[in-house]
């Protein structure tokens, strides 16, 4: 009888009548694009350029929105709101609460950004700046920093409130959008089709969004131990890059949060720390500094330019910046309810303004440091003319990576330390990704549980899977634009959920019922 109920239980872990059709879905659009790619990406970029062309301005405008609605819910009545029991110490201190966040938050990609983002802007600056010049390298770095800043962190926290109400002060055994959406659309809706069709378009835009971050983060990694090892990049050195990295993700999934992506996050800032004063002592130290000055002045010179500007009087033809900024938006949306869940799941104990301002904050302020060093590392190559970096960058963006930082003393053990950063960053983004996925598609009590780590590890062999395939066929490009066009549908989801979280806490009066008994105020304070 004990057997037979371990089987059931076994049985039920996952829910398969969302988990089924959304991978079904994501290989079934996935399969065509990617045989065809060139078609393909043609199309996509056609459909894309349109969207960019024609709504623009909405994709600027839904950032900025969500930022001021990040600090109205923070600096409002509803700031003080625990997301749990108010007597209960958080689940984390601040420091590992925002290493998680930075670590979920920047991932790999910043290691990319970092190193060769300012090229692109260097190379198709706008507003007319002459191309390579001295102004064109003040916008790529600036432009660099401007795309992890404080809207793109909007995007990835603004739902995980109504998330984090359900889950720790509801106290509802699923942490799924059709879930926190019930107070808005009933309970009809949610446990029926509707609500059913909600938690398949979540899982669609994270299976291709997690594919598509396994598969590009790869080259961060590959190009490094190309050069290291003096051998060819071949897709059989990604599959190899590519198994380790599950091979940890995995583990790191199965150890859980506490285990796992807790330890990892924490060390990973400790060595990202260590590796960036390491190539200020061994390389140009006194030039990052004075150019993290001027890129910070120039950036808040030109703030609002970078959040507002859609260079409309070029009727159409936009330069890097502008195309750019419309796809990190959307490609940031499709990411947007996997960090909220995310989020939501480890903010136990903390409050509305404490999860938003950290998730606003923290991941801004490493991301310019490590944009600031590693930009600033790049410009000082190309203007001494020890790499010629704009050129190789113009061939291959990747490529440029390793000629800057070969150029160091010590080359090889920076590319070493480089790719370790960058190897634990994408497992912890891998991680918290498996983690969360497992978390919404489990049928257990997640207020109460942690998912499965049999679960995990099937969503970890799914992804790999999935991001193999699409690397095989070669397949990443298109997909990355059709999820970036993904992001669209998620955007309407997003401010649905900010609208759930301010009702819910309004129907329970959360600012006086929810509150640690410094928030109280001094009137309802009990005698």
């Amino acid at each position: 009888m004990a057997q037979n109920s371990k089987t059931t239980n076994r049985k039920s872990l996952i829910d398969y009548k969302i988990f089924i059709p959304s991978l079904i879905i994501i290989i079934a659009i996935s399969i065509p694009f990617s045989l065809y790619e060139t078609a393909s990406l043609d199309l996509l970029n056609d459909i894309f350029d349109f969207i960019v062309n024609t709504f623009s301005w909405g994709y600027i405008w839904y950032a900025i929105v969500l930022v001021a609605a990040g600090l109205y819910l923070s600096f409002s009545k509803y700031g003080d709101v625990v997301m749990g029991d108010p007597m209960e110490k958080p689940r984390f201190t601040m420091f590992e609460y925002a290493s998680i966040l930075i670590a979920m938050g920047l991932g790999s990609t910043i290691m990319r950004t970092g190193m060769t983002e300012w090229t692109q802007v260097a190379l198709d600056p706008p507003f007319g700046v002459e191309p390579e010049s001295a102004e064109a390298l003040l916008w790529g770095n600036a432009y660099g920093m401007f795309m992890w800043s404080v809207q793109v962190f909007a995007i990835f926290v603004m739902a995980a409130p109504a998330f984090a109400y359900i889950l720790h002060v509801k106290k509802r055994p699923l942490i799924r959008v059709s879930e926190a959406t019930r107070v808005l659309f009933g309970d009809k809706f949610t446990d029926g089709l509707g609500g059913r069709l909600l938690d398949i378009l979540f899982l669609i835009s994270i299976l291709a969004g997690a594919a598509v971050t396994l598969g590009l983060g790869a080259p961060i990694v590959t190009y490094n131990i190309a050069e290291i090892f003096n051998i060819e990049i071949t897709f059989m050195l990604t599959l190899i890059v590519t198994l380790i990295w599950v091979f940890l993700f995995s583990i790191s999934a199965y150890l859980g949060i506490e285990r796992g992506i807790k330890r990892l996050s924490t060390f990973n800032m400790y060595f990202a720390a260590v590796f960036a004063i390491f190539i200020m002592v061994i390389g140009p130290g006194i030039f990052i500094l004075s150019y993290f000055s001027d890129t910070i002045a120039f950036l808040f010179s030109n703030y609002l330019q970078m959040s507002l500007s859609t260079n409309s009087l070029a009727l159409g033809e936009m330069t890097h910046i502008e195309s750019n900024t419309v796809f990190w938006f959307a490609y940031s949306a499709t990411w947007a309810m996997l960090h909220s869940v995310f989020a939501a799941k480890i903010s136990r104990g903390r409050t509305v303004r404490e999860m938003i301002m950290t998730y606003l904050l923290a991941p801004t302020l490493i991301s310019w440091i490590a944009t600031a060093v590693l930009g600033g590392l790049g410009v000082h190559r190309y203007i001494t003319g020890e790499v010629p970096v704009l050129d190789i960058a113009a061939e291959d963006v990747m490529a440029a990576i390793p000629a800057i930082l070969s150029s160091l003393p010590l080359g090889t053990i920076v590319m070493i330390g480089f790719v370790i950063i960058a190897m634990v960053f994408l497992v912890t983004t891998l991680d918290s990704t498996t983690y969360t996925i497992a978390s919404y598609t489990s049928r257990e009590n997640m207020a109460k549980y942690e998912p499965s780590k049999h679960l995990r590890l099937i969503v970890a062999a799914v992804i790999t899977g999935l991001a193999l395939l699409l690397m095989r066929i070669g397949g990443l490009p298109p997909l990355e634009v059709l999820s970036g066009i993904m992001g669209i549908p998620i955007i309407a989801l997003q401010f649905i959920l900010i609208y759930a979280a301010k009702k819910m806490m309004d129907n329970d009066r959360a600012w006086e019922t929810n509150v640690r008994e410094e928030g109280k105020p001094k009137n309802r304070r009990r005698r």
